[in-house]
């Protein structure tokens, strides 16, 4: 029994140690395909689809692209933009990390052999431990961009006031 109670700690730490070398990397481009980072594409003069690939919680990955469109606005020459259609992609629960879980089970038999026959039944209880690591996901926004007052719409943003409230200067 003491032999368990000082594995099971080591494990739960390289559990964690390794759910954590898979993270949301730095802010900026996407380096390579499968990479993480922002990518856009030019639709129309003042239209983009702006997506963003990372790995973990798919929060911090709808806020950099968001970020990234409103850099992209403001290096376009336009003061505004609204988010037309809005995409994620990866699991609710991509953040990964230790997830304990219970698993019940009931069995039951019959054995017949040379010597007798004899029935069993049992119920069985297991403790699992997941030391899964967070996985990839993406938020895509296809934006229209504009210059003026702001449309008054919660779709609509100020270029400049979104990049100051996440701590980015504008251009």
């Amino acid at each position: 029994m003491k032999r368990l109670s000082l594995t099971l700690p080591i494990i739960a730490a390289a559990g964690l140690a390794l759910s954590a070398c898979a993270s949301l990397a730095p802010y900026g481009p996407q380096m390579g395909p499968g990479g993480q980072g922002y990518a856009e594409q030019r639709i129309e003069s003042n239209r983009y689809r702006v997506t963003y690939y990372g790995v973990g919680a798919p929060g911090p990955v709808a806020d950099f692209a968001l970020l990234r469109a409103a850099q992209l606005t403001t290096a376009q020459g336009y003061d505004w933009f609204e988010v037309t259609q809005r995409w994620t992609d990866g699991r609710l629960d991509s953040a990964g990390g230790l997830r304990p879980s219970v698993n019940l089970g009931y069995g039951s038999g019959s054995y017949g052999g040379r010597y007798g026959s004899y029935r069993t039944s049992g119920v069985g209880v297991g403790l699992g431990l997941n030391f899964s690591g967070p996985s990839p996901t993406s938020t895509s926004l296809e934006v229209v961009m504009g210059n003026g007052d702001r449309p008054d719409r919660p779709t609509a943003y100020d270029a400049r006031g979104v990049q100051e409230s996440m701590g980015w200067r504008a251009q």
